[in-house]
């Protein structure tokens, strides 16, 4: 069920726990494991994210750390790690083009602007989407439904 908590990180309380995603892709099949928990007493939500691409002899492996939580401008940000050496750093926003309770944060990349959107699966669990901002609008490059993880 899709119920925002209460304080400025009550919105994250839909996606507490661990999810996975199962999908394809250019690059073969792809999991991906999101966990979600609140750390440094309860002032930020951590990601986890273990992505595994391909095959599982050759498999790519690729991982995430993320925080979200209040910026200086009280407003709430996102500060994001990955394996291959690159960061970003966003903050709240929203996308009532996909979905009205959407948890949306924009980032300024180096080939501009873009947006991670997490919202709920009309069935059960959540759907996840990065789309790069164009003159036309939003393009969608990578969509994922996650489901609860029998781990979380």
């Amino acid at each position: 069920m899709w119920k925002k908590g209460r304080g400025k990180l009550g919105l994250f309380d839909p996606l507490m726990g661990v999810w996975v995603s199962n999908s394809d892709s250019a690059m073969g099949p792809t999991r991906c494991t999101r966990r979600f928990e609140r750390v440094l007493g309860d002032k930020f939500v951590e990601l986890q994210a273990q992505w595994v691409i391909g095959e599982s002899e050759t498999a790519k492996r690729y991982s995430e750390r993320a925080l979200f939580g209040p910026g200086d401008d009280g407003n709430i940000w996102f500060w994001s790690f990955t394996s291959d050496g690159k960061r970003s750093t966003g903050t709240l926003t929203s996308a009532p083009d996909i979905h009205p309770d959407a948890i949306c944060f924009e980032a300024e990349m180096p080939a501009g602007r873009a947006r991670q959107v997490y919202w709920p699966h009309p069935i059960a669990g959540f759907n996840w989407a990065v789309e790069s901002q164009t003159q036309k609008g939003w393009n969608r490059f990578v969509e994922h439904c996650y489901q609860a993880s029998p781990e979380g």
